[in-house]
């Protein structure tokens, strides 16, 4: 059977505010289609006229769909109005779950542009949470893991930083320690009174190819321990072993990406926190 080819198509994503729903939403529809593959355009912070007519000029150029989050109704309907013409699909993609939380509140939107990005109390504890993630990625600062809210443990490229980094946008306090052969881990994972401990697991094949990658990516040639096979597959084993030993829960990240991995932390922090 012959392979069909790639769609390729614009998605143009038009947002007063940082545009982070925007493209999440974009992402997550295209990824229920196969062989698609969209081109993306991006204007963010777009809060004038002006600049909405430097979109709709750009819009004229490459045809396609376009998106957008945008709180002022002159600006909507000057947007709408331009897509109309041209002829493009134009959709608002919020507007469905506003329209129905508004129904069910009795209450009417505030139209208030960037109200999502307000400096709030929830705005400064995941900066908090993020400046924590940094201060203690890679096991530094030990003495303070005790008031981390999770502490991730596993061996070396399982995506303990990164999904530290995403459970901080988050308001999580995450730490993470590094299971390294030989050196010891940190008291605090040990006493009674540690935080939620999360071991992260991994196949040892799919281990062994992320470490191929970074040090081909580094253009190192001294791998050592750090990809031969049966070291790493002990590596595996080891931290398996302590993981069951200790009665921590686990995720497996062979095939989870940084979003799934950081859910189910979420999940099992929820559980932990139930009394």
């Amino acid at each position: 059977m012959r392979e069909r080819l790639a769609i390729y198509f614009n998605v143009h994503l038009v947002s007063d505010s940082t545009g982070e729903t925007l493209a999440g939403v974009m992402r997550a529809t295209c990824a229920q289609f196969d062989n698609i593959l969209p081109v993306e355009h991006s204007y963010f912070l777009v809060r004038s006229a002006r600049q909405l007519e430097r979109v709709i000029r750009e819009l004229e150029s490459a045809p396609g769909l376009v998106m957008f989050t945008l709180s002022n109704l002159e600006h909507r309907a000057m947007l709408e109005d331009a897509c109309a013409k041209l002829n493009m699909p134009c959709v608002a993609v919020l507007d469905p779950v506003l329209d129905i939380t508004s129904r069910y509140l009795g209450l009417e939107l505030n139209h208030r542009v960037g109200a999502a990005r307000k400096l709030n109390a929830e705005y400064f504890k995941r900066i908090d949470a993020l400046d924590f993630a940094m201060y203690h990625d890679d096991g530094q600062q030990a003495v303070e893991l005790s008031v981390a809210d999770v502490i991730l443990v596993g061996v070396s490229r399982t995506s303990k930083t990164p999904t530290s980094v995403y459970l901080a946008h988050r308001g999580i306090k995450a730490a993470n320690v590094p299971i390294v052969p030989g050196v010891p881990l940190p008291d605090i994972l040990f006493r009674a009174n540690r935080p939620l401990i999360v071991g992260l697991l991994i196949s040892a094949d799919r281990l062994i190819h992320i470490r191929r990658n970074r040090l081909a990516a580094m253009k190192e040639t001294r791998a050592g321990d750090y990809t031969d096979e049966d070291a790493v597959r002990r590596e595996v084993m080891e931290a398996q072993k302590l993981f069951e030993r200790e009665g921590w829960p686990t995720i497996d990240v062979s095939r989870r990406s940084i979003e799934e991995t950081a859910a189910q932390v979420l999940n099992l922090l929820a559980e932990h926190r139930e009394p």
